[in-house]
């Protein structure tokens, strides 16, 4: 009987949507007290500019929103929401580990030229696992006590220090005009392609700070306006400020001599620079602990959606009545972050963070398509069909040329074939009728963009290697156990609630 009753749950929980008015409305009672609106288009653009500065640059070179978890659950269903939920909370340990070992390497060279000259070598541990790191662990749960106490009292604190951050980063462009050498870009490719696509799918992990700004709608004053605003704008400029970053890196040092775990300080003092390595230090770290502050408020909104649709416990859900802060949520995030920031290396970090990443941003990018194209009970089953078909094939040919480009194939039969039947599916799709259309904003050029991002990011994902794919697969299978023993059954008992609501 019980097994009976577990396959009637799991056939619902793979089937059934969400709804909006669910994610948006009544989901927020099992929050007790609500988030406090005070945030503007302002306060969302420098927090995403302070996040992506802070992580990446510096490190590894009409209806509210809530963020991926929930605008997968309305367009995909509960069991593949429950798989980004999973790559959510794993991204967000992780990604604030790695942070945090960053900010202990820069604060190490600001006193040693060794960036690992803090951390306390243990033998008898695996490689990469053996150098301990209590000043990452430290700084980490600090940025997130401060992240606790309120969300507009953060956020200014964010936007005033990411605006001397900028002023220094124009002095690091400047002083590379004077200082830097153009022989250093010689070879331009040392790596060749595949080094340039290895490298864009780790630096991935930077950009989740625009995906931070969408957690934040439920404390946003008008989200329909501000939270595209915020994204846009600070998405122009940190492009730009990224490109213009690593070029002067480049023109600074040849690649091969740089320090990577804290690459700026540490060429302007071979430079004989040693103030402005200071200056850049200094400006590193504090644009560290910001993307740690920053990286505290969004991902702990994650986890208050996720344990309101009871995917994890809900008391993970519940708003403190006087900070009106998620702090149990910010604490399921902060204290495995530090744990794991003790232990592990930076480059451990970043391969299966960017797999996180990569893959979130794909099944949203998919979620987009079924929104545009299906609408149960309207679509009639012909275009379901035909739309599924173009969908299948899409994410094959695209799997096809990131396995082609993964064993060092270098003919260009294989690449070809894979791209035009691609472009046959987008195409095929294209000349689908959409069912729906976007209220306010919304993505231009569908499916082809769309399409082409999902290219992207599984063609990224298959540039990461071996070692990042097997965590991953070990990490999806430990959240799988848990789904099917755990979460199913809560959350199938939490949907037939709120349908009788």
């Amino acid at each position: 009987m019980d097994q009976v009753v577990g396959i009637i749950e799991l056939k619902d929980r793979l089937l059934s949507r969400s709804s909006v008015a669910n994610e948006v409305f009544l989901q927020q009672r099992e929050s007790e007290n609500p988030l406090k609106k005070c945030l503007t288009w302002w306060d969302l653009a420098w927090m995403s500019f302070g996040s992506v500065v802070g992580s990446g640059i510096f490190v590894i070179t009409g209806q509210e929103t809530r963020g991926s978890f929930s605008y997968l659950r309305v367009e995909l269903g509960d069991f593949v929401a429950f798989l980004v939920a999973g790559n959510i909370l794993l991204e967000a340990i992780v990604g604030a580990a790695g942070l945090a070992r960053s900010w202990s390497s820069y604060f190490a060279s600001m006193i040693n030229t060794n960036a690992d000259f803090l951390r306390i070598r243990v033998s008898h541990l695996a490689n990469g696992f053996n150098l301990l790191d209590p000043i990452a662990a430290g700084v980490l749960l600090i940025a997130d006590g401060i992240a606790m106490c309120g969300t507009r009292g953060t956020s200014i604190l964010n936007w005033i220090s990411s605006v001397i951050s900028f002023m220094v980063i124009l002095f690091i462009i400047i002083i590379r005009f004077i200082r830097g050498k153009t022989s250093n870009l010689v070879p331009f490719f040392p790596y060749g392609a595949r080094g340039v696509f290895r490298a864009a799918a780790v630096v991935y992990w930077s950009y989740t700070g625009f995906d931070m700004v969408a957690t934040m709608a439920e404390e946003t004053k008008n989200p329909t306006r501000d939270i595209p605003l915020g994204s846009v704008g600070s998405m122009t400029m940190i492009t730009v400020v990224y490109c213009l970053m690593a070029l002067v890196l480049s023109m600074m040092e040849k690649n091969n001599e740089l320090d990577v775990n804290a690459a700026y300080a540490v060429v302007f003092e071979r430079l004989g620079m040693k103030r402005a390595k200071y200056l850049v230090s200094i400006c590193a770290l504090k644009g560290m602990t910001t993307s740690l502050l920053i990286g505290g408020l969004g991902q702990a909104r994650y986890m208050t959606q996720i344990a309101r649709a009871h995917m994890i416990p809900p008391w993970f859900a519940l708003i403190h009545p006087r900070t009106g802060t998620p702090i149990n949520a910010t604490l399921l995030v902060a204290i495995p972050s530090a744990t794991i920031a003790l232990f592990s290396s930076l480059d451990v970090l970043s391969s299966i963070f960017s797999f996180c990443t990569l893959l979130i941003f794909s099944l949203i990018v998919v979620a987009l398509l079924v929104r545009r194209y299906y609408v149960k009970d309207t679509t009639v089953k012909r275009d379901l069909v035909k739309f599924l078909a173009c969908l299948f094939v899409i994410i094959g040919s695209s799997i096809g040329i990131a396995v082609l480009w993964n064993p060092n194939k270098t003919g260009w039969i294989g690449y070809a074939v894979a791209a035009f039947i691609w472009f046959l599916r987008t195409l095929g799709m294209a000349l689908l009728p959409k069912q729906r259309v976007a209220n306010v904003w919304g993505v231009p050029l569908v499916p082809w963009l769309p399409s082409l991002s999902v290219a992207m990011n599984l063609f990224l994902v298959g540039s990461l290697g071996y070692q990042a794919f097997l965590r991953f697969v070990i990490c999806s299978a430990v959240m799988l156990i848990y789904y099917l023993f755990i979460g199913l059954h809560a959350t199938y008992d939490v949907a037939r609630q709120n349908q009788q609501a």
